[in-house]
């Protein structure tokens, strides 16, 4: 049912839509406007130009409202507020001109609620790559409350945004300043009280390559490592590779990462629950050793350094940068007592539990933010404004 005091109508009805150009790799240019395409929409600030005379309608200026009707579903794909410089439209983005009566931070807003619903309908080459003609934006049906609430119930939602930007920076600056603790701590830059001389030595020192036959990889429960630190996480039950493959099975509490894209992040601590999966070789298993902290250790082959500083470890080249056992055993570096790993452990535990607050607290935000949009753009729940009667 339609809002009390509000109206029903479509999107093409709500604002005009101007097509971009279809710019050409021989009119482009080192000089001149910038061309926003689909991947400056996503961020990119890599931009080809053009020198000649744009028309009018191709030309964005700061703060215009744009809608990608190609582009990756959750990124580049519907409404943006161009944020960049002043430029001129590629194809494939409409650029939307809000028609009389209606707020262009409300439009924008409802726009982002009606993008779900064109998703669903989209076609492209691929589920992530959406495609869709301009009757699938201009005839999605919303409800439309009168201006002086229109505004109301935007100046509302850039009241969670503000909140939403604020934690996320709050949540940057705690991971910059771990990122900073780690390089300190974790290489003596920064020493902690009452601890002595830290000894040289190898990681072989502190681990050991565990090899403890598994099954034949049929009905194994396997293993696989992502990327960037995200964990060690249960893979789908299913044959990979030969019949001959051998399966390695992996206990809690092991070191383990990916030759492949170890220089990825891709390692980490198995966990009880996973305890007695399976890998192969190209996912090598590792005992800690007693005079090691765990948390510890995972946080010194975690920093960004300890990358760069063992590059050379990889060998393949840029398409295959796979890191050996033998290898990674035969790095050297100055090693602190049990008891001075234990307590950098428990200094960089408060960062993490600094960061991990803000990140409950942001993804809150979201979904409050979430319901909160769907209820006042649908009129589900109403905004006190003095021109309109409302609950």
């Amino acid at each position: 049912m339609v809002p009390d005091g509000w109206k029903k109508a479509t999107v093409g009805q709500l604002c005009s839509f101007g097509n971009g150009a279809g710019f050409k790799a021989s009119e482009w240019s080192d000089s001149g406007l910038p061309i926003i395409r689909i991947q400056n929409l996503n961020g990119s600030k890599k931009f080809n130009y053009f020198a000649g005379e744009p028309k009018t309608q191709w030309v964005i200026e700061p703060g215009q409202l744009l809608f990608a009707w190609a582009g990756s579903k959750g990124a580049s794909f519907g409404p943006k507020i161009w944020d960049g410089p002043k430029g001129v439209l590629n194809q494939h983005i409409y650029k939307l001109t809000p028609a009389e009566g209606i707020d262009p931070t409300w439009l924008y807003k409802s726009l982002l609620t009606v993008t779900e619903r064109i998703e669903e309908k989209a076609h492209g080459f691929k589920a992530t790559l959406l495609h869709v003609q301009k009757s699938d934006i201009t005839d999605q049906v919303v409800y439309v409350p009168p201006l002086s609430e229109q505004k109301k119930i935007a100046q509302t939602i850039l009241a969670w945004d503000k909140a939403i930007t604020t934690t996320e920076q709050l949540l940057t600056n705690s991971q910059q300043q771990k990122k900073a603790l780690m390089q300190q701590l974790l290489t003596g830059k920064r020493r902690l009280p009452g601890f002595d001389d830290w000894q040289t030595c190898k990681m072989s020192d502190l681990i050991e390559e565990s090899r403890i036959s598994g099954s034949d990889g049929a009905i194994a429960k396997k293993l696989t490592v992502k990327l960037y630190g995200k964990g060690v996480i249960a893979k789908e039950e299913k044959r990979s590779g030969s019949s001959s493959t051998k399966y390695y099975q992996r206990r809690a509490g092991q070191f383990i990462y990916s030759k492949l894209d170890f220089l990825n992040g891709a390692f980490g601590i198995i966990p009880e629950q996973l305890d007695r999966y399976e890998s192969t070789l190209d996912l090598p298993a590792f005992d800690i050793k007693s005079n090691v902290d765990k948390t510890w250790f995972i946080n010194f082959v975690s920093r960004e350094d300890f990358y760069v500083a063992n590059l050379g470890l990889a060998n393949g080249g840029r398409k295959a940068r796979r890191v050996n056992p033998k290898d990674l055993l035969n790095i050297q570096f100055a090693l602190p007592a049990y008891k001075e790993q234990q307590a950098i452990a428990e200094v960089l535990l408060v960062s993490d539990h600094e960061i991990t607050n803000f990140q409950q607290k942001l993804a809150n935000l979201k979904l409050e933010k979430k319901a909160l949009m769907q209820q006042l753009l649908t009129g589900k729940r109403r905004v006190t404004v003095e021109e309109a009667n409302t609950e």
